[in-house]
């Protein structure tokens, strides 16, 4: 009778393995963890909150920003009843708010009580309204520009207007008038048809227009009309049959046709006889 022997080998090698797996992914754990801490601490660690601004002259709101990584930025000035001129009238981000260093709080200036009385621009051009307005304190604002007639290249119009009072910013905007390039006058397109070459040249020309062809037609010949039965009027004369108007020279069709509405600088087509 033949013995089977097996040896059994037991889990503690299994328990090994395990152990070894188990410890790996709780050491990976681990250092993801503190690379998020680190992360979270280093990103905290570039925030700073924001400090009240307001009522602070300038150059005090200045160091009290850089003393926190931020940058202040000068952007307006208004006039303001309440706050003094120089202080620091309102800031963005709000006091508070939570933003990273060298983040730029923007800030308007305050110019007091308006002492300034906002001058009459109209009438002049915009390199000397604007001369006139550094010179009081005042900046130009928006330049927009018209064409209506007039003189070219002077204030037509302002705001705020010459004289007003409670307004809100140190900025005056202008309307230029660009004046009107010279507009061709409407005139009624004469007649030139019955006129020698020479004649229509010489009218058209008083009203501003150029001829530039003059087509050459063959007069038709005089068609006798047929005569009508129980016709006691005569007709009337057909064109071909006026000897005068087919006289070689003479202008018997034009476009624009008279009466037709033109303007100076209209070009003109005639069509002659010959």
């Amino acid at each position: 009778m033949t013995t089977v022997h097996v040896r059994f080998v037991g889990w503690a090698p299994v328990r090994r393995f395990f152990n070894i797996v188990l410890g790996a992914m709780a050491m990976i754990a681990v250092a993801m963890i503190s690379a998020f801490l680190a992360m979270r601490l280093a990103i905290h660690g570039r925030e700073v909150k924001v400090p009240q601004l307001s009522h602070l002259t300038i150059p005090e709101a200045s160091r009290k920003a850089s003393a926190l990584g931020l940058r202040l930025q000068l952007e307006n000035r208004f006039y303001s009843p309440n706050i003094p001129a120089g202080q620091v009238l309102a800031q963005y981000p709000v006091a508070g708010a939570t933003v990273r260093r060298q983040w730029p709080v923007r800030v308007t200036e305050s110019l007091g009580i308006q002492q300034v009385s906002i001058p009459d621009l109209n009438g002049q051009g915009e390199r000397a309204a604007s001369i006139k307005l550094r010179q009081l304190g005042l900046e130009l604002g928006t330049v927009a520009h018209v064409s209506q007639p007039g003189p070219a290249g002077v204030v037509v119009a302002q705001t705020p207007a010459p004289g007003a009072e409670g307004v809100d910013r140190p900025r005056v905007s202008i309307l230029l008038n660009d004046g009107l390039e010279e507009a061709s006058a409407g005139y009624v397109m004469p007649s030139l048809v019955g006129l020698t070459l020479s004649g229509a040249y010489a009218r058209a020309s008083t009203a501003g227009l150029r001829i530039v062809s003059a087509e050459d037609v063959t007069p038709a010949s005089p068609v006798s009309p047929a005569p009508q039965a129980n016709v006691t009027t005569p007709p009337a004369p057909s064109a071909a049959s006026l000897a005068p108007a087919m006289t070689p020279g003479i202008v018997v069709a034009q476009s624009p046709l008279a009466g037709h509405r033109v303007a100076k600088g209209d070009t003109v087509q005639l069509s002659l006889t010959h």
